[in-house]
């Protein structure tokens, strides 16, 4: 039995070189991700989803049959891994890792339908974790979420000032064109829709400033707004190439207790 989940665990996680079975089961399961992705895109077509109604139901439950069954293998086998290699203590720190709680919101959404939540209220849960599961295969999406992981601080401090200028330019062109626009400009909520798409640089077109403060207002803020939005794009390029230049030189250990050096 311990040779078998063995050979379980390095078919679902190692992916060693030359091992083929390994190999297939991963492009197995990317490809029923993809078709599920697929699936649940076409489902959203009310057309098509009526010509076929069964056909959907029966590859969701064969699907997530699958996963399902991928699922309490990995739990399984889990204590192969060092990291979780206690018997209870391991499985439970596994299962509450974060990629295996994608795995299992990816499945959980089709058995909540038996408790009687509306099955179409989950799409996007599942369509997300389900997108989200092809991390596990794919190791550019892995370094997205370190990168993210690692710059969580400045990205969240960069959030922090979009949202102190959003309330602020609000504020002021709400005061600067309520009264010639009260339509347009009837509420400070209503005003963060024009500040969103002029911060974005998307303008629209459909509301904009009319009185001659409101237009400086407008300038300053359409000014900042590019300069703004430039830095979570500065502060991920900028994480990216950290993550290359570590991939490249591979990881570095304490020379004193030995332990790999993550900053």
């Amino acid at each position: 039995m311990a040779r078998v989940k063995r050979r379980i665990y390095q078919i679902l996680e190692v992916d060693a070189e030359g091992d083929w079975v390994s190999r297939i089961v991963d492009w197995s399961l990317v490809s029923l991700i993809c078709a599920n992705i697929a699936a649940l895109i076409l489902a959203s077509v009310d057309v098509i989803h009526q010509a076929y109604p069964r056909a959907f139901f029966i590859f969701e439950a064969v699907s997530t049959a699958i996963f399902t069954v991928e699922y309490a293998l990995r739990v399984w086998c889990c204590t192969e891994n060092s990291r979780y290699s206690h018997p209870i203590k391991g499985r439970v720190k596994s299962v509450f890792s974060p990629i295996q709680l994608m795995d299992l919101a990816a499945i959980i959404p089709f058995y909540l339908v038996f408790l009687g939540v509306d099955l179409r209220a989950m799409r996007l849960a599942r369509l997300l974790a389900r997108f989200l599961r092809l991390s596990r295969y794919f190791s550019g999406l892995r370094t997205l979420g370190r990168v993210l992981q690692a710059k969580r601080y400045e990205l969240f401090t960069v959030l922090m000032v979009l949202a102190a200028l959003l309330v602020l330019a609000s504020c002021l062109m709400y005061f600067a064109e309520k009264d010639a626009q009260p339509e347009g400009f009837s509420s400070i909520p209503a005003a963060m829709w024009w500040t969103i798409v002029t911060l974005t640089t998307v303008g629209y077109g459909d509301v904009f400033p009319v009185t001659p403060v409101g237009r400086l207002l407008a300038g300053g803020i359409a000014v900042m707004g590019i300069g703004i939005f430039a830095l979570p794009a500065g502060i991920l390029g900028s994480g990216f190439l950290l993550e290359v230049e570590r991939a490249r030189s591979g990881p570095r250990f304490c020379p004193h207790c030995g332990e790999v050096i993550n900053d």
